[in-house]
């Protein structure tokens, strides 16, 4: 079967090499999306242990609509016998980049009519709407005249991990975090630190990477399992063999913050996540604290000067540059900012740079190689 697993942008060539590692063939990246093919199992599985996916949809129907009204003669015709009947309720949203049909509401209201009257005139009953939690959730889109309508198998975004029930201000979002980490090429075998931690994702998202823990761990339900087909054995088989496959974690995960409230909420999700044992979180400012490991990995989601705003922040990116310098010689940093003309002032040469989004924000991820001795004894840097 095909399907399509919708992510955020820059993290499409992470969300592949996941895909690639469950088993899944056909795997080409799209625009904030990749395609592949897979069976039942693999969508269970897709959904249950991918990091950087927001949602795994299903292609069930494609057809051409110049006008709305062939719009809902071809959703009116497809046999939705299929997938629902008229005991169940559904919902439909859409996604429009036409000229031909130019509002994605009315286009929704089409196919939710057509699918509406297709059951009342078979079968003399129509499913109903619930917009707030269907029994099916279905996804229209439409490029120009090509239209696809699609299940979404996943229910509510994958970003939801369930364990992050407080958060600071401007939090990061779980699949960003994990796509980040996982960006690095960070395995667990190296400690980690993040020393501006708020409310402690990359701690818990680095965590769930290096014990190979199934990122929703703590859901219960999916969309797939209020579908027709949904085979509970099969499920429970894919969700079994993925936790034997958990290990134990090798090295430090370590979070500082220098507000107390920061360190509460990281705890409190932390502890959430399962993790209180094997995540430190200590209540510490970056630019003064000392007794970190003498080498790993550091990340970091330092203020932007956007959603948070700083008095100076030419001169926070000068200070967090010269703290590299001063007590992480020895690690590989990396650094999330929209505010790259701040990160000019971090005055150390990045070895690569990544494109990223932070929800609506525009970003520039640097990795910076923090050598002991001199520069001549550095490696060459990576091309960018």
């Amino acid at each position: 079967m095909p399907f399509i697993a919708k992510t955020m942008a820059g993290l499409e060539p992470v969300l592949c090499q996941e895909l690639e590692a469950l088993g899944a063939t056909d795997v080409k990246p799209l625009k904030r999306a990749v395609s592949f093919t897979g069976d039942k199992a693999l969508l269970y599985r897709a959904n249950y242990q991918l990091r950087t996916a927001l949602r795994i949809f299903a292609p069930i129907h494609e057809f051409r609509a110049a006008t709305d009204k062939e719009l809902y003669q071809a959703a009116y015709d497809f046999n939705w016998k299929q997938f629902l009947d008229p005991k169940r309720t559904f919902a439909i949203d859409a996604v429009v980049h036409s000229e031909l049909h130019t509002h994605s509401k009315y286009a929704a209201l089409k196919v939710k009519d057509a699918i509406a009257d297709h059951f009342r005139d078979r079968f003399g009953q129509r499913p109903s709407v619930d917009v707030k939690n269907p029994d099916l959730r279905i996804h229209l889109h439409i490029a120009h005249d090509q239209c696809t309508i699609l299940l979404d198998s996943s229910g509510d975004s994958l970003h939801k991990r369930k364990y992050r029930f407080e958060k600071v201000e401007a939090p990061i979002n779980e699949v960003l975090a994990a796509g980040m980490i996982l960006l690095t090429g960070w395995k667990g075998d190296t400690p980690l630190l993040d020393p501006m931690c708020g409310s402690g994702t990359f701690l818990v998202e680095a965590a769930m990477i290096a014990k190979n823990i199934p990122p929703q761990q703590l859901r219960r339900r999916f969309g797939f399992m209020n579908w027709i087909d949904y085979d509970p054995q099969l499920w429970e088989s894919v969700r079994e063999d993925a936790l034997e496959q958990v290990r134990e974690l090798q090295v430090p995960i370590i979070g500082y913050d220098i507000e107390a409230t920061a360190v509460q909420v990281a705890r409190k999700n932390v502890a959430t996540a399962g993790f209180s044992e094997e995540i430190e979180i200590l209540q510490r400012n970056f630019f003064t604290a000392a007794g970190h490991p003498e080498s790993g990995m550091l990340i970091m989601n330092p203020p932007y000067d956007e959603r948070l705003p700083i008095e100076d922040s030419a001169a926070m990116y000068k200070q967090i540059g010269d703290r590299f310098k001063q007590a992480y010689a020895g690690y590989e940093a990396w650094v999330i900012s929209s505010n790259l003309d701040a990160l000019k002032q971090v005055g150390l040469k990045s070895s690569r740079r990544l494109h990223l989004f932070n929800g609506p924000l525009e970003c520039k991820f640097f990795k910076f190689n923090l050598y002991a001795g001199s520069k001549k004894q550095a490696p060459p840097a990576e091309p960018a």
